[in-house]
């Protein structure tokens, strides 16, 4: 049944893909007038800014045999600009990691130029023999990373992005305004698990779904699951959620079986953060009491963002299955406990006390910081990080935390004795934006104002930012070394 509501959910996944390509890239084919038929220009202002003309009578050598630092010098600047922004800065985003150099090869290659809708064996295009098999081997890797029993289990490797993913499960398993309950945003979910708000349904899951969030304990920052199954009992959920976007311990999914199966509710695992872990074994995995699990590929994995392309997704579900990958995980969480212990004896408060898994969020309320301002002073110094809704929070953009990930960084080869220096960067940072804010006062705008104009508080951050950076350059990163 399952296998069977995973292939007939690609038409639900599709329909997604399709509206969100429509809406964010808008390219026109233009025919030439005057010419002949077999001479066309397609034009992509948000992407490209050259054309290409096809006729017999040009030579196309020109064009397609040249490198992109030829024919789109600008394009190429904002590539090696954006390298060196990853590679001289710390990277904390939690949700964000650099994937290896055969994974980035397999980005680039003819793969790029094939149709391949439908399913192996079932497509709407001819030319898929070799697609067929990668897109076969990439199931069989992502069943194989975590030991999954190809009998009992079907994948499909095909959403884009999470996003895509969960609402192809949702319509797949329930109709228009089913009902399913997943963790509210402010306390720790994710957007595609059905938040709204008192003024408006912010996600699209929660207008074509009716949505009962659960939440945390206010005082501990866990799962209250006493108080989720008191609510499913009264909401009768079709689906409930265990899954998370900022939570750092790990889910009892056993007792969300048990409370899924006394409402006769599906169980859906969103292990999008977490997924590399699992597959190592590193923290407990979902498969045993799930329904249906679904994730992304470029977090904990360290792979491509999702599944554009289908090898892509095949080799780093081979790299997942080594030695080395075990190590890493081990090492993501390691490093996890060592930032978040260092915080700690800095006297910043740590959203349920501690970590779990690969990362954390800080409460910044009893040091007098907002979210934004803590994100900002950062990424002016060079270390990315993201600011994250806490309980109590009224919105995600004036939100009282920051979120972050060790996933990246550990990439690059930083153990729990660079993860020291990480947090006097961060704790040097965050002592910068107190002295701002006295002088600004609370409003961000008025914070960001005295960053760029402050002579001293200007000279401060390009110190801080000049230390950062020195470090960061120590560790390696994968990839070409320009762009």
């Amino acid at each position: 049944m399952l296998r069977n509501w995973l292939n007939l959910n690609q038409r639900g996944c599709q329909l997604v893909e399709d509206l969100l390509i429509a809406g964010m890239r808008r390219i026109k084919d233009h025919v030439v007038q005057g010419h002949p038929s077999d001479v066309f220009r397609i034009s992509n202002r948000s992407v490209y800014f050259s054309t290409t003309c096809c006729s017999p009578k040009l030579n196309m050598t020109s064009v397609i045999h040249k490198n992109i630092w030829e024919t789109d010098p600008e394009l190429f600047e904002l590539m090696k600009k954006e390298k060196r922004r990853q590679k001289v800065g710390l990277e904390l985003i939690a949700s964000e990691n650099f994937t290896s150099l055969s994974v980035l090869q397999c980005l680039s290659s003819c793969l790029h130029n094939k149709y391949s809708e439908g399913l192996p064996g079932q497509r709407y295009y001819g030319g898929n023999e070799y697609i067929d098999e990668i897109e076969l081997l990439a199931q069989q890797r992502a069943l194989d990373a975590f030991n999954l029993n190809p009998k009992e289990w079907g994948c499909n490797v095909q959403p884009y992005s999470g996003s895509p993913a969960n609402f192809a499960v949702y319509t797949g398993l329930i109709e228009p305004h089913g009902r399913i309950m997943g963790l509210d945003l402010p306390d720790g979910g994710h957007l595609t698990h059905g938040f709204f708000n008192e003024a408006k349904k912010v996600s699209a899951t929660s207008i074509f779904f009716e949505s009962m969030p659960y939440k945390v304990d206010p005082q501990t920052g866990l799962i209250d699951y006493d108080k989720l199954a008191e609510n499913a009992r009264l909401f009768k959920p079709k689906i409930i959620i265990a899954g998370v976007s900022c939570y750092s311990r790990c889910l009892d999914y056993k007792r969300f079986r048990e409370i899924a199966d006394e409402n006769n509710a599906y169980l859906f695992s969103d292990m999008a953060h977490i997924s590399g872990l699992v597959a190592t074994g590193v923290i407990p995995s979902p498969f045993e009491y799930s329904d249906v699990v679904s994730t992304t590929t470029h977090k904990t994995l360290r792979g491509p963002r999702a599944g554009v392309i289908f090898f892509r997704i095949a080799t780093t579900m081979k790299q997942v299955k080594s030695p080395e990958f075990l190590q890493y995980q081990k090492q993501i969480v390691a490093n996890a406990k060592r930032l978040c212990a260092g915080l700690q004896k800095h006297g910043y408060k740590i959203s349920t006390d501690g970590t779990d898994v690969h990362m954390l969020l800080v409460n910044l309320r009893p040091v007098g910081l907002t979210g934004n301002k803590a994100e900002k002073i950062l990424e002016d110094i060079s270390i990315a990080c993201n600011k994250n809704t806490l309980p109590g929070d009224k919105s995600a953009f004036n939100s009282s935390g920051i979120r972050l990930g060790t996933p990246a960084l550990t990439t690059r080869g930083l153990v729990e004795e660079d993860f020291d220096k990480v947090v006097d960067f961060i704790h040097q940072g965050l002592l910068l934006a107190k002295e701002i804010t006295k002088i600004s006062g609370p409003k961000f705008v008025e914070f960001k104002k005295v960053l760029s104009t402050d002579e001293c508080i200007k000279k401060k951050v390009v110190a801080l930012k000049e230390e950062v950076e020195t470090f960061s350059c120590k560790f390696s990163m994968p990839g070409h070394d320009t762009y």
